[in-house]
């Protein structure tokens, strides 16, 4: 067995690896993902993956759901890291199956996947305290600098972390744009991490104070300029795990704002058992979805948690999942309250 499958092994069963041996691995990944465009094709079938936020348990129950990698081909959008407990051990496993299978999974770039963010909402402070220096958190927020903006999945579903830009017309102009920098605080790369779609017209000031609101008739022109038939992305929670916008039939879903999601008022909801929902693929031209895969968000929300499945046909498929059962001592105390946005 080589190194990287033993390194794959140990971080499957939750447990760390040197750091010798990430700086060697986030080298090995930086030589695949600099070679990876700004918006990467991918040919289905494909399963489509929202935040995971260093939930590690509930990422191993998402590969229960949708298959282990590289059985299952996977995109990830973003927000590996950050509030959960184990965001080292979860954004190193999926990066050593970059390394291991580079054809068998995408990593899309998150806005968590930031140098000022990771030092605010967990990561900075979990390398230090597990490994005793920066050198680990350094070796990963380079490696954020290298991963895609974006992919689009045999040219018609578009999967981006965030949402849309009012500085981008056509998915040719963000494959112009230079990734390879720490997320700026405005502009086309910022607004494709940080914004939301919402019920308004046109564009509108996000709340979050980076990105933007964006409307159904943004939505729908840049799907057709494109030749796109709907948009995926995470970046907020949702209490069912998926919510369908701008297709007008989809039903109303609870969907909040990362910035609100850490507040007492996450709603409890009944479990839900594990289900696929196949969707028709004429309803939802020109729609967009939002896939959220962190379940029970910070522990404490009671959310579900959803990972999205397209065959060859581009049929969809939304499989839902509830978080990982876990002995009360596996989960750490939380020391001091999680930081808000904004």
């Amino acid at each position: 067995m080589s190194e990287l499958d033993q390194g794959i092994e140990r971080l499957k069963s939750c447990n760390l690896i040197s750091e010798s041996q990430v700086q060697v691995l986030c080298y090995k990944a930086r030589e695949i993902l600099i070679e990876e465009a700004n918006v990467q094709w991918i040919d289905s079938p494909v399963t489509i993956c929202g935040d995971i936020h260093g939930q590690f348990h509930d990422l191993m129950e998402l590969f229960k759901v949708g298959g282990m990698c590289p059985d299952t081909n996977y995109i990830f959008m973003g927000d590996f890291v950050d509030r959960g407990f184990n965001s080292i051990e979860t954004f190193l496993l999926l990066l050593s199956f970059k390394v291991r299978y580079p054809d068998r999974i995408t990593l899309i770039r998150g806005n968590h996947e930031s140098r000022q963010i990771t030092q605010v909402y967990g990561f900075y402070d979990e390398c230090i305290r597990k490994y005793g220096n920066t050198n680990v958190w350094r070796y990963c927020t380079e490696i954020f600098d290298y991963l895609s903006l974006a992919a689009i999945v045999d040219g018609k579903i578009f999967c981006v972390h965030g949402g849309l830009s009012p500085s981008i017309t056509t998915i040719d102009q963000i494959r112009l744009l230079d990734r390879k920098q720490e997320v700026p605080h405005e502009g086309p790369m910022c607004d494709l991490l940080w914004s939301d779609p919402d019920n308004i017209s046109g564009w509108s000031v996000s709340p979050r104070g980076a990105g933007f609101l964006f409307g159904g008739d943004v939505v729908k022109s840049f799907c057709r300029i494109n030749q796109v038939e709907m948009i995926a992305r995470a970046h907020q929670l949702v209490m069912e795990g998926y919510k369908i916008m701008f297709d007008n039939t989809s039903q109303e879903s609870n969907m909040n704002g990362d910035q609100n999601t850490n507040k007492e008022n996450c709603k409890n909801i009944e479990p839900v058992a594990e289900f696929t929902l196949t969707q028709n693929k004429d309803t939802d031209f020109g729609s967009i979805v939002t896939v959220w895969s962190a379940p029970n968000y910070c522990y404490r929300c009671g959310n579900v948690a959803a990972i999205l499945k397209l065959n060859e046909n581009l049929e969809k498929s939304y499989k839902i999942f509830e978080a990982a059962k876990q002995e009360g001592s596996s989960i750490p105390p939380v020391r001091k309250p999680i930081v808000e946005y904004f």
